[in-house]
Formats: C-alpha cells, sequence, structure tokens
C-alpha cells in the first residue's frame, strides 16, 4: 500500500518511540530503545542504528530498521546465546546531527555495531569519529565512492557504491531506453551531485543540458523551463524523492513527455506520493538493491506492517551479520570488527564479503519502474 508521507512520519515516530526493534533480554525502557523480549547469554550488546527515523527523509531510514526488526525477531525466536539491545538514533539524515549522535553512540561502550549511517552526507561527517573509536560500522544505503578513499578500517557498506550504480543508470538509459538527448539535474548534496556528476561523464555528448536545485526546493519552473527548451526525451535526476517527485509533477504539468530517470535516493514510495501517480508514471529508479520477495516479503509485511522498501533486506543483511557475529562470540568492538572485516557469507540479498577497502564485494544493480502507482523491480542491469 502507498503511505502517505504524514503516514510514514507517524511510523517513525512509532520506531523512535514505540519499541519497533524487538529485543532481547532489554530491561532499558528510555524512548529510543527497541522493545525486551527474553532472557538471553552471558554477553550484553547494542546494536545501534544511525539514520533518519523522522523528517523529511525518514522513509529509507524506516525501511532499514524494519529490516533489522525482521532479522532481531528471527534471532530471539532461535533460542540466542547473547543478549541483545538494539537503539535507534534519528539524525533526520542530516550530517550536522548526526555527529552529536555518533558521540553519544561512541560512549555507550555496550554498542558493539552500528547499522548505518544511513545517508552519505552523514557518513562522512562521523566516519572518523567512528573509525578513532574502533567501532565497526554498516551502511544499509550510503553509496558515495569518496567514503572508503579515506583510511577508515571501521566503515563498510552491504551495498554498490555509485562508481558501480551510476554507470548502469547510464548503460539503461543508452541501452534500454535509447536516449538522444539527456538532461542532467543534481541537487548539490553530496549524494545528488556525485551520482549526477558521474552519469554525465558516461553518457558524454549525450547531454544536452545541465542545472542544479536544492533540498526542500519545492518550485522548479526554471529548471522545467530550461529541460523543455533543451529539447530533451530523458531527464536524470540526482537526489531524493521528496524534491524528486515534487520536480517530476511540475515537468509533467509543464508539458515535457520525456522519461524521468532518478538513482535509489528517488526509490521510494514517497516520490510517488509526492508527484501524484500519474505522473509518476512510467519512472525508471536505479539502486543498487534487489528487489524483496518470498518469505523475507511475507515476514516484514507481516511485523511491520508495511511492503519492503528500499534497503530493507539490506537492512536485515546488515542485522544478521552483527547477531552471527555475538553468537560466534565476538562480543567487544575489537573481536567485532574483525568478525565483520573477515565476512563472507550468503546473505538474503547476495554473499556478503567485504574488500580491503570496506566495500562490498558482490554487487547487484536493479531498474525498478513506477507502474500503476507502484515501483517495482524490471530488470537488473547486467
Amino acid at each position: 500500500m502507498i503511505r502517505t508521507t504524514r503516514s510514514w512520519s507517524v511510523a517513525a515516530a512509532a520506531i523512535a518511540t514505540g519499541l519497533t526493534l524487538a529485543a532481547c533480554g532489554t530491561t532499558d525502557d528510555s524512548s529510543n530503545d527497541t522493545a525486551s523480549g527474553q532472557s538471553g547469554g552471558d554477553c550484553n550488546a547494542t546494536i545501534a542504528f544511525l539514520g533518519p527515523q523522522t523528517g523529511d527523509y525518514a522513509n529509507l531510514g524506516i525501511n532499514i530498521t524494519n529490516g533489522m526488526k525482521v532479522a532481531l525477531d528471527e534471532y530471539n525466536a532461535k533460542d540466542p546465546k547473547c543478549t541483545v539491545k538494539t537503539q535507534a538514533y534519528d539524525s533526520q539524515g542530516d550530517p550536522e546531527k548526526a555527529s552529536p549522535l555518533a558521540v553519544q553512540i561512541i560512549n555507550d561502550d555496550s554498542v558493539v555495531g552500528v547499522v548505518g549511517p544511513t545517508f552519505s552526507g552523514e557518513s562522512d561527517a562521523t566516519g572518523e569519529a567512528f573509525n578513532e573509536a574502533g567501532l565497526v560500522t554498516v551502511s544499509a544505503s550510503a553509496t558515495n565512492p569518496e567514503l572508503t578513499t579515506h583510511g577508515w578500517t571501521t566503515f563498510h557498506r552491504i551495498l554498490g557504491n555509485d562508481l558501480t550504480q551510476a554507470p548502469k543508470a547510464a548503460q539503461y538509459i543508452k541501452e534500454n531506453l535509447g536516449a538522444k538527448k539527456v538532461f542532467v539535474v543534481d541537487d548539490a548534496s553530496e549524494y545528488g551531485k556525485g551520482i549526477g556528476d558521474i552519469v554525465r561523464k558516461d553518457l558524454g555528448d549525450l547531454v544536452v543540458g545541465n542545472d542544479t536545485v536544492q533540498q526542500k526546493q519545492t518550485d522548479f519552473s526554471p529548471s522545467v523551463t530550461k529541460v523543455k527548451a533543451s529539447g530533451a526525451d530523458t531527464l536524470f535526476y540526482g537526489g531524493y524523492y521528496p524534491e524528486a517527485g515534487l520536480f517530476v509533477k511540475q515537468l509533467r504539468a509543464g508539458g515535457w513527455k520525456g522519461t524521468f530517470v532518478s538513482g535509489d535516493g528517488s526509490n521510494d514510495p514517497g516520490f510517488v506520493e509526492a508527484a501524484g501517480a500519474q505522473a509518476a508514471e512510467g519512472a525508471i529508479l536505479t539502486c543498487p538493491c534487489v528487489p524483496a520477495s518470498g518469505d523475507f516479503a511475507k515476514t516484514y509485511t507481516d511485523t511491520t506492517g508495511q511492503e519492503p522498501g528500499t534497503y530493507s533486506a539490506e537492512g536485515y543483511d546488515a542485522m544478521n551479520l552483527y547477531l552471527q557475529g555475538l553468537d560466534a562470540g565476538d562480543t567487544d568492538r575489537d573481536s567485532m570488527l574483525d568478525w565483520v572485516t573477515n565476512y563472507d557469507q550468503p546473505g538474503l540479498t547476495k554473499t556478503i564479503k567485504f574488500e580491503k577497502s570496506g566495500e562490498v564485494a558482490d554487487v547487484k544493480i536493479w531498474a525498478y519502474k513506477v507502474t500503476n502507482g507502484k515501483i517495482v523491480g524490471e530488470t537488473e542491469i547486467k
């Protein structure tokens, strides 16, 4: 079911205050903690989440924490060896808010691993602090390629970066869409500009125009005028779903009939909600994430009351990685870092093994399409 932005915000608040991630043996009932369950084994560990749970970009963070919940519920049902607590730190996707939250996480000695940060900007803002603290992080969504160039031994991501996604988006635009004239717009964010610039480079002479907008912008009429004047048959947007939805809505209202393409930051029902189903119809959204299906999709929906979204399955895999480490006896920061660094096992989304840089070795890029008001997986871009 497609949910309104407001209903997602309510769901986010429920996660922050209402114990959405059930934990085994937790007795702390503070507002950010998750629910408690049965008592566990001889360790007391916390897996933290850092990313948005409220605000304009909450949906992507909620997808991840819901995936974490499914993994933890399964763990609890198997009579786990270890008592696990989870705690969500709501950054609203803002690097300035994420930095002090990272300090809080680091100062909690029970935290042995972090799922996140969610976005590239907050990952960049907090990566050095986590590295100095020796606290391992596994992001299920941050895709800026530069994040693994800083020499941080603690940073890992469970999905491909923009150097893998953006060329596939460009390939799809050229080969699948047969585009002749492409206009590229980015939102000036670390993520949006990064993926936009790579698409520009890979499309080369097919690019007939460029523009930059801003996050939280609501009037895109100057850009609409430029796109129409360029004669572009395709537009690539680097940015997130709230602005992407409004942008395509205004493009359609202005009479532009080309194909709208964007990346994983727009791959969310919030894009369709902001655009309206008619304006969003036919949009292509690429993602280094795989469509959730089968038993996981059913369990996820039964558990959370929502269909799996972008990075739900990756959040599940990231949480399972940590839970397996705890069961193997890696209950302190040093041993958990070693566990994650040397991890090599099949997950829900792929075989998970990290290169020395922290990049995941196995990368899958999918194209999704808005069809009848829903975002559906169309094809893996080989």
